[in-house]
């Protein structure tokens, strides 16, 4: 009897379960795909001579309880406002000064949609990516919103994501993912393929442009001071990339990044300040390479358990060529989502807080050490 007890009981309880977990396996319909080897493959060439590991040692909240996920911030210095987009579809005000505890925030226009990157226009509009709307302009201090586009070659933006606005006014911006939207950003980070796609907007044509598709996860972009390139990330491969617009053609900027590339900002100082909302993890590293695991990891996504642990997140400072200079990091931080060098402060926007963090940077300075 025992032994027919036990029999029984490894049968319901250990194969059972095996068996109903393979047949779900099997006939579950997301398929990712393998990922080129640079996503995973371990290297050290972007990590910068100075290092500072402690992060939020220094780092300062701003709005407080008042900015919710303030994902991207661009700052207007003629105002001195920083405009940040919220998930409450919020594109807020926050005035800058000396003393953090100073700063005041103003809810300016609500979106109805998730305002993600922002960048000025050259008639002073604000130009909004808005992960579900499209790409707005918000002109008139406030007073009217419009849509500028929302689809390119008869397909629509998914997850409309960032923003940079060249001398001549055109628009540049990104398209992260034209078949997952915001919410299902995990989706897409797991299958695996490049659904991003990198565009252009004319304001006087009003002419919707891809310069390029096949991107994986197509991020933050910037233009560079001369306006002969725009630079833009992809996330899971862990790049920026450089696209020469005249000559229509790419080439890698940076890579092999100690983290994950969400928004990049020039300071108009001869560098670039990369936000990595996280540092690269083993088993994010372990996934990529896997797809079974990725497949798995998006069945269990379904139940509400989320398994892309983000850490150790930080901002990576460039120069013009790419070459890293500076990482400023924080085992303890994640979600950093962009960042913005104003005067001696770091500004950093934030994917899961409910503030800005501004670091001194004259005061908490990167330094020559090894991770």
């Amino acid at each position: 009897m025992p032994m027919f007890y036990s029999s029984r009981f490894l049968f319901f309880f250990t194969i059972v379960p095996l068996l109903v977990s393979i047949a779900l396996y099997q006939l579950d319909t997301f398929d990712p795909a393998p990922v080129p080897s640079e996503a995973y493959a371990s290297s050290t060439t972007s990590i910068p001579p100075l290092i500072s590991d402690k992060y939020l040692t220094g780092a300062e909240f701003i709005g407080v309880g008042l900015l919710d996920k303030p994902e991207d911030i661009a700052y207007h210095q003629d105002s001195n406002l920083i405009y940040t987009g919220c998930i409450d579809g919020w594109v807020k005000r926050v005035s800058v000064h000396d003393s953090a505890n100073d700063s005041v925030v103003e809810d300016w226009v609500n979106t109805g949609g998730r305002p993600l990157g922002i960048a000025f226009g050259v008639h002073g509009e604000v130009i909004v990516a808005d992960a579900y709307k499209g790409l707005l302009n918000i002109s008139g201090d406030g007073k009217k919103t419009e849509l500028l586009t929302d689809e390119a070659d008869g397909v629509k933006f998914k997850l409309t994501d960032a923003v940079t606005v060249a001398d001549n006014g055109v628009l540049y911006f990104t398209d992260a993912s034209y078949k997952y939207t915001l919410n299902q950003l995990s989706l897409d980070m797991l299958e695996g393929k490049p659904f991003g796609r990198l565009l252009s907007f004319d304001p006087t044509t009003r002419v919707t442009k891809v310069l390029l598709k096949d991107l994986y996860f197509a991020n933050g972009i910037t233009i560079s001071p001369d306006q002969t390139h725009l630079i833009f990330c992809e996330t899971p491969m862990k790049r920026c990339s450089k696209y020469y617009i005249s000559e229509e053609r790419v080439e890698v900027f940076t890579q092999s990044l100690p983290g994950y590339p969400d928004n990049i900002r020039y300071d108009g100082d001869g560098h670039y300040w990369i936000a990595l909302p996280s540092g690269v993890t083993t088993l994010w590293n372990i996934s990529l390479k896997y797809p079974f695991l990725r497949k798995l990891t998006a069945m269990v996504a379904k139940y509400g358990v989320d398994l892309m642990f983000m850490e150790n997140a930080g901002v990576l400072q460039v120069d013009l060529d790419g070459n890293p200079i500076a990482y400023y990091h924080d085992p303890k931080l994640s979600h950093i989502a962009t960042c913005d060098k104003i005067g001696k402060y770091l500004y950093c926007g934030s994917l899961s807080q409910s503030h800005i963090l501004r670091l001194d940077l004259l005061k908490y300075p990167a330094q020559n050490k090894k991770l």
